[in-house]
């Protein structure tokens, strides 16, 4: 139903994203989608990138006066450090000798482990590494971000859904577990200098990233994306990959760095047994609930209307300052590794991203279900589809 694509390099001209396939009258501006762009720059321990490059929205498709026309939206991100790129990343042919002048053309001839670097090169026969880690970069997440943010208002404005993240994992320091926050709570949540909705275990999280930062090191962790107000299924059975929780998963997995998704209580459910790991289903006075929340919010792969908990770890940024050992393929000789950037650590603005993602896929499963060319339309098939439930007697409570 929604198709998405990004283009454009870390030290291009811009970045370039579509959104295809979302209806009519969703109220959103280049200021709305400036903002959620400056929520990906929070965070303790980010490099001095966040703060010079200003993200530059200018919206180029799809939305006039504020409202999406039904038509591909299309976003431009423009990149402030363009100016000092421009001959290095040039499109067009730059004659030789003017490159050589430049120290930012010297060829990255060394590969960062765990990086894009060795494997794009062998893989699109490059002899260095700026081809491949100009497009690998986590820079073009922002582009992701800015169509999460039209996805996002579209959720909010057909079916009243909320969708917020913060960090309950950085490096050993783990959150109290249960602390589930609603969408009041976000404003909290970004100004913690990590985005951690537990304080006391923030405080530990700026202690583990201040002893990172002293030892030339750099840190991952664990982000939770919390979805409230989703009806119950969205997503499908039938098949695997129109199950909810395998879309979740695959798009948690394609931002850079994450290297594990669980939703709900995840691999902790793997560790219980059957009669503890359930949801069991309970009657109340305002509809079906569940005593719990472990399965985070799906089942056979369909949403059940209780809170979605979608959760990504994140490993340490692969560029770390303390430089690791690699080969020169220039040479073939034993080197260190290039250093590319500065940040200790990612995971805050990781969950920024992950929000970007969730709200696309549901998004697309949104309509996927309930169809509509207009907002409206959406919305009056939802409350049709919620009526017909209620009717049958299977109405979820309702979320907070």
């Amino acid at each position: 139903m929604l198709r998405w694509l990004t283009a454009g390099e870390s030290h291009g001209p811009a970045l370039v994203a579509i959104l295809e396939g979302l209806p009519a009258h969703v109220a959103v501006t280049s200021g709305d989608i400036a903002d959620g762009l400056a929520r990906r720059r929070l965070g303790f321990g980010r490099g001095a990138r966040m703060k010079f490059e200003a993200d530059a929205v200018t919206i180029l498709g799809g939305i006039r006066h504020g409202e999406t026309q039904g038509g591909p939206i299309a976003i431009q991100v423009g990149n402030t450090e363009w100016p000092k790129w421009q001959t290095v990343m040039a499109p067009d042919p730059v004659p030789q000798d003017e490159l050589e002048g430049q120290a930012r053309n010297a060829a990255l001839t060394r590969p960062r482990p765990g990086h894009a670097d060795l494997v794009g090169m062998q893989k699109y026969d490059f002899d260095e590494a700026r081809p491949i880690l100009e497009r690998a970069s986590a820079r073009e997440t922002a582009a992701r971000v800015a169509l999460g943010r039209v996805a996002y208002a579209f959720l909010q404005q057909a079916l009243g859904i909320s969708v917020l993240s913060h960090v309950v994992e950085l490096g050993t320091v783990k959150a109290r577990s249960g602390l589930i926050p609603t969408a009041s709570d976000l404003a909290a949540i970004d100004e913690d200098p990590l985005r951690c909705f537990d304080r006391a275990a923030s405080a530990a999280m700026v202690a583990e990233v201040e002893a990172a930062q002293r030892d030339g090191d750099t840190l991952g962790g664990v982000v939770e994306v919390v979805v409230w107000g989703l009806p119950p299924g969205l997503g499908s059975h039938v098949h695997w990959d129109r199950r909810l929780d395998a879309q979740l998963a695959g798009a948690l997995m394609g931002i850079q760095a994450i290297k594990g998704v669980a939703i709900g209580d995840g691999f902790e459910l793997a560790r219980s047994r059957g009669s503890a790991a359930h949801d069991e289903i309970v009657p109340g006075d305002h509809g079906i609930a569940r005593a719990s929340h472990r399965s985070g919010g799906t089942e056979g792969g369909m949403s059940t209307g209780e809170v979605l908990r979608a959760r990504a770890a994140m490993k340490p940024i692969s560029t770390v300052p303390r430089a690791l050992r690699t080969v020169d393929v220039a040479t073939g000789e034993a080197a260190v590794a290039h250093h590319q950037r500065s940040d200790v650590c990612a995971v805050p603005a990781a969950g920024v991203v992950a929000e970007a993602m969730v709200a696309l896929v549901l998004a697309n499963a949104a309509l996927e279900k309930f169809g509509g060319d207009s907002v409206a339309e959406t919305r009056r098939n939802c409350e049709s589809y919620l009526k017909q439930v209620a009717d049958r007697g299977l109405q979820v409570r309702p979320n907070p």
